[in-house]
Parts: C-alpha cells; structure tokens; sequence
C-alpha cells in the first residue's frame, strides 16, 4: 500500500503515476480534507449531479497544498457513489484541443461497458432478465432458443434501440446511431460484422486514419469528431453513462501550471497559441456546461496560474472574468468553484490535526526521520501563512528535518 508520507510528497510532481485505493484514505490522512470532501460528496456527488445538474470547479494553491491528493480522494469517493471517472494530467493530455480531452476521457470510461449496460436495460424493458441468459451467449440467440425470436420480436429491438437512442434530444445524432449499432452487436440483432464494430469505435475516438466512406456502407454518414463537435459528443458520453445506471461522470485534471512552464524538456510543451486555444477550450466548456448533465469536472493547478500576469489565466481577459471570484468572505465558502487550499488549510488544519496527519504519514512510511511536537505544529501553522509551499508539504519537511539536539 502505497504510504500517506509518499501520497502527499508527490502531490505536485508524480502524481499522475500514483494509484491510490480506498486503503490510502485512511481517517487519519483525510483529518481536514474531509471539512470539504464530505461536502462534495453529499451535495455534488449524491444530489445535484446525480440528479442532472453539472459543475466545473477549480483547485489551486502553493506547491505541496494537497491539491492532487484532494483529487484523488475525490475520484476514489465518485467511484464508490457509482460514477465513471477519468482524472489525467495535463504535462499528458494535450487540453488545447478538446477532442483529445473527449477521447482520453472515452477510453477510461470503457464505452462497450456502457453499452453492454443498456442492453441490460434494454432485455429487461422487453421482460426479459438478462441475469438468465447463459455467459457468452447473446439475446437473439437465446430467444430463438426459448421460440421467440420472430420477426416481431426483431422489430420491437430495433424499436426500442431507436427509442433509447435516436429519439434522445440529448445525443448527438451520429453518436446515438454509432452507439445503437454497437449494442445491437452485443444483442446479436441486428448483425453487425466483427469489422464494422472496430470502423465505428474508431470514429467514436476520432481516429483520423478510418475513411468516413466505409462508414457509409452501414448507412451511418457522420462528419468527423473534432474540437469543434467534442464537448457534444461529450454530452452524448455523459447521456450514455447515464442510461447504463450511473450516477453521472466525474473527471479531474491536474497539474494545469504546465500552462506557464518555458521548459522545451516537457512531454507537453505549450506555445503561446496553444495556451489561449487551451484558455477558450476552457471558456466554451464553461458557457456549454449547463447543457450538460450528470457531469462535473474539477480542474487543479499551482497558484503560479494566477499569479503569472503575462501566461497565466489573466492574460486570457474571456476565461478570467468567468472563474474569478467576486466576494471573498471571512469563512471558506464550500460552494464556491474555485477552491484555494491554502486557505481550506489555513482554517481547518488546527496544532491536533496536524499531529494526527504526521502520526498517520509515519505509521504508514519509514523515511520519517523524527515525528512533530506540539510546538512543530504551531510553528507549521504560523509559518502557513506566509509559506512558499502547503501545509502538508511542511509537515513533511518538518519531518524529515534532522533535529538540532542529533
């Protein structure tokens, strides 16, 4: 199990390599986080997603604040609450584009899982129970089995795939044809060659190399996916994973001050125009947002985002005005969409927490070299205020500080 000293000390720098399970949030390692978490869960995750609403939210705060480890526990807390998640970094995905976004997110939410979840639905709708249906063998062919697989019953599938899909005002047009066929193939009707199937999930990630004139001998004439189209066929995802009986989709992207960097050594490098494409990429996302459903996205990044005047979000006057805050009250406000975790850190990381999060980190992690006495823990807290990095990056620090008495 992968320790809390480690989760934390990488939060800023690795932390797209870190699989982190349910084990990793023990209580003690959320003492804090919880004062928001919790709340994100029961409001967000529980009702006002669940229920059809959608949300962007932005984490930000110095180098070691917690960010990443915020995300993750978050993602971890979706996924119980049954949601799909896609959480990825930018120094990965390239976010100037948002098809490439619309794709990352299509392969980790497994869409034949999706569709194999709505033929579920579909075998049920027609009084079937698909739990009765022996592994690996597909509907039409246990009807003929059972003596009902006549061209009526063949009819009402095709009715039904076209209900479900089609006549959704919330799918794209292309997306909900491309999606019938495939779950027909996992119906067994109607037939869909081995071949076509792989044509039309290649056109659902936008692979470029397929020629659209072999998707018209399906009768399926779709123009290609591109940044243009995406944030639609995202919706249409979103749609999808509804329909096959999740709570809505939950994605995070991390590490956005890559936005800034000036290093040509980065897998990612941004230009200046491909960092205010990737600035409007995120403003239309936020205009298209309310035409979504069960989706919310939590983007995070090092203050350095804002702070930097000439590459930062304030260069990009269009985006600024949308995520800035214009009341800032005395206490955290836990619906605000643009979260500082300094400031979360500041009010609810008293001394007694922060004892608790260094015994937890070395409990659970041997490169300590000396736990923190109560007057540690009112120096970190004073020190937060004026500090170069987080609190938990101080703890650490702290912790691995070779005493003065040694």
């Amino acid at each position: 199990m992968t320790g809390e000293l480690n989760a934390l000390s990488a939060l800023d720098e690795v932390s797209s390599v870190l699989e982190l399970t349910e084990e990793d949030f023990t209580p003690m390692s959320k003492c804090g986080i919880e004062f928001l978490s919790d709340f994100w869960q029961e409001k967000y995750l529980q009702e006002y997603i669940k229920n059809g609403g959608s949300k962007i939210k932005f984490v930000t705060g110095r180098q070691g604040s917690g960010k990443t480890y915020f995300l993750q526990l978050m993602t971890m807390i979706a996924k119980t609450e049954n949601y799909k998640t896609a959480q990825f970094s930018a120094k990965e995905i390239w976010l100037h584009d948002f098809k490439d976004i619309y794709v990352e997110i299509l392969e980790q939410c497994d869409i034949m899982d999706c569709l194999e979840a709505v033929s579920h639905y579909l075998i049920q709708e027609m009084g079937f129970s698909y739990q009765d249906i022996p592994e690996g063998m597909r509907f039409i062919d246990y009807l003929s089995q059972n003596g009902s697989g006549d061209a009526i019953t063949k009819r009402e599938i095709r009715t039904l795939l076209r209900n479900i899909f089609l006549d959704n005002p919330l799918m794209d047009n292309n997306f909900a044809l491309a999606c019938s066929m495939l779950t027909g193939s996992i119906l067994g009707y109607p037939v869909l060659e081995e071949q076509n199937k792989e044509l039309l999930l290649s056109w659902l990630k936008g692979d470029r190399s397929i020629k659209l004139s072999q998707l018209r001998a399906l009768d399926f004439y779709p123009s290609r996916i591109t940044k243009y189209n995406a944030r639609h066929m995202l919706r249409s995802l979103a749609e999808l994973i509804r329909m096959g009986g999740y709570s809505g989709l939950f994605v995070t992207v991390d590490d956005m001050e890559i936005l800034t960097s000036r290093s040509s050594l980065e897998l990612v490098h941004y230009t200046k125009v491909k960092r205010e494409d990737t600035y409007e990429s995120i403003r239309q996302l936020i205009d298209d947002i309310d035409s979504m459903h069960h989706i919310m996205f939590v983007y995070a990044f090092d203050r350095e985002l804002f702070d930097n005047e000439n590459a930062g979000v304030k260069s990009y006057q269009a985006l600024w005005m949308r995520i800035q805050n214009e009341i800032v009250g005395e206490r955290f406000n836990r619906f605000s969409d643009m979260v500082d975790m300094d400031r979360l850190a500041i009010q609810e990381y008293t001394s007694d927490i922060i004892i608790a999060l260094a015994k937890s980190m070395a409990k659970e992690d041997n490169t300590a070299i000396r736990m923190l006495e109560p007057e540690d823990a009112v120096e970190i807290v004073e020190r937060a205020r004026t500090g170069a990095v987080g609190i938990p990056q101080m703890i650490i620090n702290a912790m691995q500080e070779v005493s003065a008495d040694v």
